[in-house]
Parts: C-alpha cells; structure tokens; sequence
C-alpha cells in the first residue's frame, strides 16, 4: 500500500530522471561540430556526466525525500555538503562562492542576499534543479508549489528574477504531472497560460507572454533569438525559451531534448529543465534506453526505482 509520500516522491524521482538525461545529453554538445552533431542527431561517446544541475537537483530531492518540503537550513547544508566533496560539476563563479561559503559554515541568509553587490542573484541556476518540487507538490495549489518555489531559489538566488525562474519552471513540471498522457495540442497553449497566471510579474514573466505569443510554426533558431537561450545564464534568458519547447514536446522526451539543444546557449541547462518537465508527460518508450545507459549514474540511494 503506497502513501501520499511515496507516492510524491516517485513523481520527484522521475522529475530528477529526466533533468539528469537532459544535463547530461546538452553537456555533450559543447564542442565545436555541435551544430552538425545536433542536425545529424549524433550523441556524444560515453559515459555522458552530469553537471551541476544534477548534484543541486539531489539535494532537493533528499530534502523532499526526508522532510517533506523545503527545509532551507537542511538544503543549504546539503548543498555545501555535496559542493564540498566535489565542487568540479561546472558550478558558475558565483556559484562557487556562494557554495564554498555555505559548505565552510555560512549562513545562507547572509550569503545568497550579498552575491551581485546585494542584488541576489538572478541565475539560471535556481531553474535548473526545480523540477521535482513541481512533480512533487503537482497536486497542490499553485500558491504552494509557487512557495516552495521560492523557498528553494532562497538558499542561493535571491533576486526576483530568480524566484520568478524557479516558480515558473516548479509550475510547468506540475502541470505535466496534471496533464498526462499527452494527447491534445492545445496544451501548448494551456502549460504557457498557467504558468504564466501564476507566476511573478517579472522579465521572466514578460519573457513567457512573449513566447506565448510566438507562431506554432516558429522554428527553434528563431525562439531562441526572441527569448535567449540560456547565453547570458539569467532566468529571464532561460526560462521562457525552455517551457516553451517543453510546451511544443510533451509528447516525446527524445524529441523534447533534440530540439531544446538545437537552441544552443546554455544547452546543459535547457535541456536539464526541459527533461525534467516533459519526463513527467511523455509516454516512457519515448526515453531511450541507450542514453538512460550511456548517462553518469545517479547515487544508489536514489536510482532504487523504475527506470532511474
């Protein structure tokens, strides 16, 4: 008999699942034949390591394993405890300080709030490790999963825009929990309408009315010089492109990935936050079993279900 609790984490799980394959896929192509790479669909020789994306997005997941939601102390502690024994994930500069701080006994609360001469920071990286509280809280209200949210974005990324990112990318993971099996293209249309309700008035949120607005015929090449993708390593410059080739793939998680990495940018990322919404809505035989294979494995205390 399954409880609430397992039943919440099994969906983090898979969230974690498929952010993982999609790091560890986009960290393949940045070399300098990646656009014909891309065009031809040829992946990278194996083993296929994930990134920092992954090592934070653990972190999350073994709080919402223990506690239940977002304990910030307990995350921050996490966070610098994996930092520690491996800072080589190819954390951001600020990242590094951030964590290295924490990891050598700093409060977070007087850290996080300094980064970016006292802006906070706005980050893509609050984004890139969201996905299995959306998966996890799916069944809340918006205003709860929009809270934990926060919550978890708090611990490094204070500023706006990186609240904004992790909320946004939090509700999309939740709708695809809610929506699935995919089976109607009008949901492209309705993820970007709930995020968009529910998410902070920000650049962020402008950036997710603009590729609301984008032609369902736009190409890859085009959104990704309207909305960014990930170049600046912002939210405002990774979220939008990212939910909306979440939007346009939930059908296929192989799909789903190909074309997020055609965008370029900061492709471990966009394909890590993308991975981690349309695993939650795309049929499983559309999750090749070559990469599940080729990627780094995730921790034995974590990989002890399903496909992981």
């Amino acid at each position: 008999m399954y409880t609430d609790h397992d039943i919440r984490i099994s969906r983090a799980r898979k969230s974690l699942h498929g952010l993982s394959l999609g790091d560890a896929f986009g960290e393949q192509f940045f070399v300098s034949n990646a656009a014909a790479r891309i065009e031809h669909r040829q992946t990278g020789r194996w083993p296929w390591p994930y990134t920092d994306d992954t090592e934070m997005a653990i972190s999350i997941f073994d709080v919402l394993r223990e506690v239940g939601g977002i304990d910030q102390d307990l995350l921050a502690m996490k966070f610098g405890d994996r930092y520690h024994r491996n800072p080589d994930r190819g954390y951001g500069g600020t990242a590094h300080r951030i964590l290295r701080a924490i990891a050598a006994g700093g409060n977070f609360r007087q850290i996080a709030p300094n980064a970016f001469d006292g802006q906070g920071s706005m980050g893509n990286g609050s984004a890139m490790r969201i996905g299995p509280i959306g998966a996890f809280f799916s069944n809340d209200t918006p205003a709860v999963i929009a809270e934990q949210a926060r919550l978890s974005s708090e611990v490094t990324h204070t500023h706006p825009e990186g609240v904004a990112g992790a909320i946004a990318t939090a509700l999309a993971a939740a709708w695809a929990v809610r929506q699935s099996p995919v089976c109607e293209e009008r949901w492209h249309t309705e993820l970007l309408d709930f995020v968009i309700e529910h998410t902070p008035a920000s650049l962020t949120r402008a950036g997710l009315h603009q590729a609301r607005s984008l032609q369902p015929t736009c190409s890859i090449v085009t959104a990704a010089a309207v909305l960014g993708s990930g170049y600046k390593v912002t939210c405002p410059d990774t979220v939008p492109f990212s939910i909306w080739c979440a939007s346009h793939t939930l059908h296929s998680f192989e799909e789903s990935l190909w074309k997020t990495v055609a965008g370029e940018g900061d492709r471990d990322t966009t394909c890590a936050i993308v991975g981690s919404i349309t695993i939650l809505s795309a049929p499983d035989e559309t999750v090749p079993e070559t990469w599940i294979a080729a990627r780094e494995p995730l921790p034995a205390s974590i990989a002890q279900e399903g496909n992981v």
